[in-house]
């Protein structure tokens, strides 16, 4: 497992370092390999201990992160947060077997801003540009990343029309499909 362990605000300490990187072993039996993880760890106003790990491993992304006026509790708690969510997944996906062999498209995201409108163009400008691979999941593999990484919204490739779908999530916490029309 390759480990990233980036420390905000206060000085690098190895015996922290190392235990984070004992504590991530105890999650790596849930993931297939390769595995990278980043691990933050941040103090804010002296007394509030953040603890932000993300792993990223074959077909599955995850990230969590706790917050305690220990650091060595914070890390203890974020470790469980994210051994629970790995354990769901891999329950959920004992029934299912993806298609392992065929590979994601690369798509293109766009990013932009409001604040970087030129007051003379009352277009946006864009700001980042960002190459992903859209992966071939199911719907409800993709719903399972969705609340795996925290996020709004996924691009993936449908497992069986092979077409690029989007998933997102609706202000009444149930789930939105963009599928492409088929002529």
């Amino acid at each position: 497992m390759q480990v990233t362990t980036t420390f905000r605000h206060m000085e690098q300490s190895e015996a922290l370092k190392s235990y984070a990187e004992e504590k991530l072993e105890r999650v790596a039996k849930y993931i297939d390999e390769p595995i990278s993880a980043q691990v933050f760890l941040v103090v804010e106003k002296k007394i509030r201990h953040i603890v932000e790990i993300v792993i990223n491993a074959k077909g599955i992304s995850t990230k969590a992160s706790e917050a305690t006026n220990d650091m060595y509790a914070s890390v203890d708690a974020v470790i469980d947060k994210i051994e629970r969510q790995l354990k769901r997944y891999k329950e959920k996906i004992k029934a299912h077997k993806p298609n392992g062999e065929e590979h994601g498209r690369q798509i293109s995201k766009k990013i932009f801003s409001a604040e970087s409108i030129d007051e003379a163009s009352a277009e946006p400008v864009v700001i980042r540009t960002k190459t992903e691979t859209a992966k071939p999941m199911s719907v409800e593999e993709a719903v399972m990343q969705m609340d795996l990484l925290h996020k709004d919204f996924i691009v993936f490739t449908d497992a069986v029309s092979s077409e690029i779908n989007v998933l997102y999530r609706r202000k009444d916490s149930n789930y939105g499909l963009i599928e492409p029309q088929r002529s």
